[in-house]
C-alpha cells in the first residue's frame, strides 16, 4: 500500500518508487515530521518515531525549548521559528492548540483532520503521493457564526536532516535575465523566497532545493520543492543553531490577511516536494517526469515550431505584412504561426488600445479571417497574442468601466507600460473576459493563445468588497478558471503561458498550459543560462525558445544562425524577427535546421534530460528517450588555441556501441562516459553541435 498506518503510534508512511515519508500524531495532537527520503518500512519508521518522541527539541533551557518538526507549525506555545499558520480570532486570540478529529486513506493519499480546541476552526492536512514526489495542501474552515482572520496559511512546512552544513539553490532574475541559478550556503537565519507582484515574478520562482553542500549534477542527497500557484507567494527558508533546517510556505506575501466567512473554507495551492540520492540532474528529471505525468494537459503532443511576429513588426502590424511573414514561416517549415500585439483596437503602440479586443478597422479591414484562412493554406496553424488581465486607460473598455480595474480610494492608480490591471476577482469582469475570450477564439477556431500579463499588481485594493485582500487569491483563480473553461469548450486550443516573459512560470500555471515563455531575450548567448536555470524544474517540451535576428534586438550581439538554432532547439523550436530581410543563403541554412530539430523533436520533447559541462564555456545537454540520443553543444566563447570537449555522457550504456546517425562513426559507451564525444566543433567564439546517436549493439 502506498500509505500504511500504525495506530499505537498514531504514525502514517507514504512510500513511492524510491522514496518514503512519515508523519505522526504527538501527544498534544499535533501532527509531528518523522521521515524524508530514502525508502523505509513502516517497522523502521516506527523507531525513528520512538526516537523523536525520547528526543528533546531542545532541552537545555526555556530560551531553547521548542515542540520539535511540525507539518504545519501555528503560531502559539513555544514556537519560535517561521510560522505556517497564523489566525486572530474575534475576540483576539491567536494561539492554535489542536485536537485530531480522523484521518482519512484513499489509495495514494492521506488526510490528517484537526481542530482548534476551543475555536471553531478545522485544518486538514492534505498529502497525495505521484510517483516519488509528495503533494501537499492545507484546508482551514470556520465551523463558528463570527469571522476568523487568516494572517498565514500556508499549504505545507518541510523538514530536511541536520547536517553540519546547508546549500540552497533557488532561481533569482529579472526582465529579460530570468531563471538565474543561485547556490548558496543556507546562513543560521531565516531566508525569505517571495514575490509581492501578484504574478509569480521575474525575480523569484516558488522552487528550491537544499542539499548539504556535496551534491553534483549526478551524485549527492537533494530536497527539492516547487509551489503550484501563479500569484503572490512567499517561502520562509531557516536553519537553527543546533543545524536543524526547513522551509514552509504558500500563496500571499507578509501584510495581506483574509477573512474566513462562516462556514467557508479556504483551500492553499499544492506545494510538492521530492528527494533523490542522485543529484540534481536526477531531481530535474524527477521534476520533468513529475510535470507530464501529473501536470500538463497535453503532455505527450508534439509541440509544433511556431513562428511569432513581434520582432519583425513590433506595433506595425497589418494583414500585408503579416502575410508576408506567413509564407516565409511556412518556406521554412514553421508549424504555427502567432500574430502578436498590435492587431486591435487602436493599438499602435503600448500606449493605447489594450482592453479593445476587436481587429483595428484600419490594418485589418477585412478582419482577421482571411489571414487566418491564408495561414491554414500555408500548412499552419494560426494563433494570436492577447493580454486578457490588463488595460490601457486610453481605451474604449477603461472610459466605459475605470472602476474595473484594482485601485484603492484616494490613491494613485500606478500606470506601468502605461497599463493598468483588470480586477478579474470580480464576477463581472472575469465574465465579460470569459465571454470575448470565447468568442474570439470560437469564430477564429483559434489554435493558439499567447497569454501575456505585463505588469504587476499596485493599489491591489477591491473597493466595496468586506475582504479587499481576496483579490490576490480571487484573480489567480479567475484566470485559472477561464483557461480552463476555455480548453474545454474548444478542445483544439492550446496556451503558451506569458508575462513579460518569464514573469509567470509555475506548476498552477502549466496545469492549464502547453508551453512557458522563458525571457523576451532571444540573444543565444544569454539564453543558455535561462534555459539552464528553467530546466531545473521544467522539462523542455514547456520551453519555449526562438531563432531571432542578429544582432539581437535586446542585446545587440552578432551570433552565427547555427548557434541560435542550436541553443533554441534545447526546447520547443520557434522563428521569430524580420524573414522578409533573411538572405537566401540564410533562409535556406534555416529550413535545413528546422528540419534537423524536427528529426530530434521527439528526444528532445520527451526524453530525459541530462546536463553536461566539458569544462571552460563549454556545455551542454544530452537527451536520452529509448535508443535514440541528442546531444546539444554550445562554446560560446574560448582562448585562443584551446579547442572544446570532447563532452563526456551520463546517460548511455557502458557495454553499447552507438552510431552517429550523420557521420556513421561509431562509439563505444565505455568511452562515451569516461573520455567523451568528440565535436567536431567551427573555429571562434559561438561554436555549437547537434549530435544524434543510436545504440546499435549492447
Amino acid at each position: 500500500m502506498p500509505v500504511a498506518y500504525e495506530p499505537h503510534r498514531r504514525l502514517w508512511l507514504l512510500t513511492g518508487p524510491s522514496t518514503s515519508y512519515a508523519v505522526r500524531l504527538a501527544a498534544d495532537d499535533g501532527v509531528r515530521h518523522v521521515h524524508w527520503g530514502v525508502p523505509i518500512t513502516l517497522d523502521q519508521a516506527a523507531e525513528l518515531a520512538d526516537r523523536d518522541e525520547r528526543t528533546p527539541h531542545p532541552a537545555a533551557s526555556s530560551f531553547e525549548h521548542g515542540v520539535g518538526p511540525e507539518e504545519l507549525p501555528a503560531e502559539g506555545g513555544p514556537r519560535f521559528g517561521p510560522a505556517a499558520l497564523q489566525v486572530r480570532f474575534a475576540d483576539g486570540a491567536r494561539a492554535v492548540e489542536w485536537r485530531h478529529t480522523g484521518a482519512h486513506v484513499e489509495e495514494n493519499s492521506l488526510r490528517i483532520d484537526l481542530a482548534d480546541r476551543h475555536y471553531p476552526l478545522a485544518v486538514a492536512l492534505h498529502y497525495r503521493l505521484a510517483g516519488d514526489v509528495v503533494e501537499r495542501w492545507t484546508a482551514v474552515t470556520n465551523h463558528g457564526t463570527t469571522g476568523i482572520t487568516v494572517l498565514r496559511c500556508d499549504s505545507a512546512a518541510w523538514t530536511v536532516p541536520a547536517r553540519s552544513r546547508h546549500r540552497l539553490s533557488h532561481l533569482v532574475g529579472a526582465w529579460s535575465s530570468e531563471f538565474r541559478l543561485q547556490r548558496a550556503d543556507l546562513p543560521t537565519a531565516e531566508t525569505v523566497l517571495t514575490s509581492r507582484r501578484g504574478v509569480t515574478s521575474h525575480h523569484a520562482n516558488p522552487w528550491l532545493a537544499i542539499d548539504d553542500g556535496t551534491a553534483g549534477e549526478e551524485h549527492g542527497e537533494v530536497f527539492s520543492a516547487a509551489l503550484a500557484w501563479s500569484g503572490s507567494w512567499r517561502i520562509t527558508v531557516h536553519r537553527d543553531p543546533s543545524g536543524r533546517a526547513g522551509f514552509t510556505g504558500g500563496f500571499g506575501h507578509e501584510g495581506l490577511t483574509w477573512t474566513l466567512a462562516p462556514g467557508e473554507t479556504l483551500e492553499t495551492p499544492a506545494f510538492a516536494g521530492l528527494h533523490t540520492m542522485s543529484g540534481f540532474g536526477a531531481a530535474s528529471r524527477s521534476w520533468h517526469l513529475y510535470v507530464r505525468d501529473e501536470i500538463l494537459p497535453e503532455a505527450q503532443e508534439t509541440r509544433p515550431v511556431l513562428y511569432n511576429s513581434w520582432e519583425a513588426t513590433g506595433f506595425d502590424v497589418d494583414e500585408a505584412g503579416q502575410l508576408a511573414l506567413a509564407a516565409r514561416a511556412a518556406g521554412l517549415g514553421a508549424e504555427l504561426f502567432v500574430m502578436d500585439d498590435g492587431w486591435f483596437g487602436a493599438r499602435t503602440s503600448e500606449r493605447a488600445g489594450l482592453g479593445d479586443w476587436t481587429p483595428n478597422p484600419h490594418r485589418f479591414p477585412r478582419g482577421l479571417a482571411p489571414l487566418a484562412a491564408e495561414v491554414r493554406r500555408l500548412g499552419m496553424r494560426f494563433g494570436l497574442w492577447l493580454e486578457p488581465e490588463m488595460v490601457n486607460p486610453d481605451s474604449d473598455l477603461y472610459r466605459a468601466h475605470p472602476d474595473w480595474v484594482l485601485h484603492m480610494p484616494h490613491r494613485r492608480r500606478t500606470e506601468m507600460r502605461h497599463q493598468l490591471v483588470l480586477n478579474l476577482g470580480r464576477p463581472d469582469v472575469a465574465a465579460w473576459t470569459h465571454r470575448w475570450l470565447d468568442a474570439l477564439v470560437g469564430d477564429l477556431g483559434l489554435d493558439f493563445l499567447k497569454w501575456d500579463a505585463n505588469r504587476p499588481f499596485t493599489e491591489a485594493g477591491w473597493p466595496g468588497h468586506p475582504d479587499p485582500d481576496r483579490v490576490h487569491l480571487a484573480h489567480t483563480r479567475a484566470v485559472y478558471q477561464i483557461m480552463d473553461r476555455l480548453r474545454a469548450d474548444h478542445p483544439g486550443l492550446r496556451i503558451e503561458s506569458c508575462a513579460g516573459g518569464g514573469g509567470r512560470a509555475d506548476l498552477g500555471i502549466l496545469r492549464r498550459t502547453d508551453q512557458v515563455w522563458p525571457s523576451d531575450n532571444t540573444d543565444a548567448a544569454d539564453r543558455i543560462a535561462i534555459q539552464h536555470g528553467f530546466g531545473q524544474l521544467f522539462p523542455a517540451r514547456v520551453m519555449g525558445a526562438w531563432v531571432t535576428d542578429s544582432p539581437n534586438v535586446t542585446t545587440g550581439r552578432v551570433v552565427p544562425l547555427r548557434f541560435r538554432f542550436h541553443v533554441a532547439m534545447a526546447g520547443v523550436l520557434g522563428l521569430g524577427g524580420d524573414l522578409t530581410a533573411w538572405t537566401a543563403e540564410e533562409l535556406k541554412e534555416a529550413a535545413g535546421l528546422v528540419a534537423a530539430y524536427k528529426l530530434v523533436r521527439p528526444v528532445v520533447q520527451q526524453g530525459a534530460a541530462y546536463r553536461l559541462s566539458g569544462g571552460g564555456t563549454l556545455t551542454g545537454v544530452h537527451y536520452a528517450l529509448g535508443d535514440d540520443h541528442v546531444i546539444l553543444a554550445w562554446c560560446p566563447s574560448r582562448p585562443y588555441g584551446h579547442t572544446p570537449g570532447p563532452l563526456r555522457l551520463a546517460a548511455v550504456d557502458p557495454v553499447g556501441v552507438y552510431r552517429d546517425l550523420d557521420t556513421a562513426a561509431t562509439h563505444s559507451g565505455a568511452a562515451l562516459l569516461t573520455q567523451g564525444l568528440p565535436l567536431d566543433l567551427p573555429a571562434g567564439d559561438h561554436a555549437s553541435a547537434l549530435v544524434r546517436l543510436k545504440l546499435v549493439k549492447e
